[in-house]
């Protein structure tokens, strides 16, 4: 089998150090070679000179609403908005109609991934059947079918014997339980934090502690059990201290963020935009402070999209009534690199360690999230010098429910490589 060789490229892997102009070799799915000069003998070429090649993005967390919803976004569709974000690897959460709550619904997504033919698509198993509450679901024949993680997103699981058992239970496979930590009685199905913006709103508050106490009964609950848990979409002030005070404490537990909390504020939603509605809340400017500080004291381990498609008359709707929720999948790294990078609030080697090395620790992944050789060729190319403006038509995702059409970014992926194969190429700007 003749190789690939990407020539020239800034190329960037965390955890070795590497930042620099190298070729790289890949043959059978592998990087087998990484140097200043490889030759190219018989070998197809990508001219990466002007780019950056980083590890293909995994994204622990992101909706594809199939089965149920393929008028919002399918797998295919959803797989292939992915590679067009750089996203190499992507976990779709089972909050599904049906949800993904047994093996067959499990070999159903794994099943359509595969003919997608795009990014890989790890499905993440309910914690409870038909995300109720009520009931454990069969965890290990979830394993055994392919998820990578248990959660009830989109619910927070209420019973805390449950969520123990969960835990215990998730530890035999040593998958991690992702808590979508939001107490549905302080929440009161509120639309925008509870705080100074969300009382000259009119709108339905909810406020942070909601998010708080259960991320506190949560980790709590893990140290109790020993069980791996990861925390979705992490907002507030006051949930970063917990996970830090978690942290220290030697307790199992990752935590994410998502790039509209970390640039947005609850002052948007005085637009009354729908795009702008998501849970939980976009938080206050102290919140989304705290948030960056999480990310560079070590806090927050991953950037993860919460990809949430939803069609367009789900959303033209007044705010309290509209559907929850942003796509993200596309406009993830353009967004990150052009308002927290390019600005020197973060570096780039941080992101990338957000998006792809830790994400790929966190599940498990032992081959992927580097460049390194051996490590699978799952490469993303970056283009970062031309500004481009976000238009409707950008997106290869069924929905387009994104607050940021309109924008000018810079930073474009321009090709992903999955597995070795070229599963997005844009073409060279002349």
């Amino acid at each position: 089998m003749s190789s690939l060789i990407i020539r020239g490229g800034r190329v960037i892997d965390p955890p070795s150090g590497l930042d620099g102009k190298k070729d790289i070799e890949i043959r059978e799915g592998k990087i087998v070679a990484i140097s200043n000069r490889i030759r190219s003998t018989g070998a197809r070429v990508i001219d990466a000179r002007d780019y950056l090649v980083v590890p293909g993005f995994i994204d622990l967390h992101c909706h594809l609403r199939d089965p149920g919803r393929p008028d919002e976004e399918t797998i295919e569709s959803g797989a292939r908005a992915a590679v067009h974000g750089g996203f190499t690897t992507i976990c779709c959460m089972p909050n599904t109609e049906p949800p993904i709550d047994n093996e067959g619904v499990v070999q159903y997504v794994i099943e359509e991934a595969k003919k997608a033919r795009l990014a890989n698509v790890l499905p993440v198993g309910a914690i409870t059947v038909g995300r109720k509450g009520e009931q454990l679901t069969e965890i290990g024949r979830m394993v055994r079918a392919g998820i990578v993680a248990i959660s009830d997103d989109g619910d927070t699981v209420r019973n805390p014997q449950l969520l123990r058992s969960a835990l215990e239970y998730a530890q035999i496979f040593n998958i991690p339980v992702m808590e979508h930590c939001l107490d549905t009685d302080l929440h009161r199905d509120g639309v925008i934090n509870e705080d100074y913006y969300g009382t000259i709103s009119g709108l339905s508050p909810s406020p942070a502690v909601a998010e708080e106490s259960i991320i506190a009964r949560d980790l709590l609950l893990a140290r109790f059990t020993g069980g791996r848990l990861h925390i979705l979409h992490l907002t507030t002030e006051t949930g970063v201290k917990l996970v830090s005070w978690a942290k220290a404490e030697k307790i199992r537990v990752t935590a994410e963020t998502c790039p509209h909390y970390l640039v947005l504020t609850d002052k948007e939603c005085l637009s009354y935009d729908t795009n702008f509605k998501v849970t939980p809340p976009l938080r206050s400017e102290r919140d989304r402070k705290a948030l960056i500080r999480g990310i560079k004291d070590g806090t927050i381990d991953a950037i993860a999209t919460d990809h949430a498609p939803h069609a367009s008359f789900e959303k033209e709707l007044e705010f309290d009534q509209a559907a929850s929720g942003m796509i993200g999948l596309e406009t993830c790294f353009p967004l990150l690199y052009t308002r927290l990078v390019r600005t020197g609030i973060l570096s780039l080697k941080k992101i990338i360690t957000l998006l792809s090395t830790n994400p790929a620790k966190i599940l498990g992944l032992k081959t992927k999230g580097r460049i390194a050789v051996g490590f699978d060729a799952d490469i993303t190319l970056i283009e970062t010098k031309t500004r481009w403006r976000l238009t409707p038509d950008f997106f290869f995702s069924r929905s387009k429910n994104s607050p940021f059409i309109g924008e000018r970014f810079i930073g474009r992926v321009v090709t992903t490589i999955v597995g070795g194969v070229i599963r997005f190429q844009e073409e060279r700007p002349k």
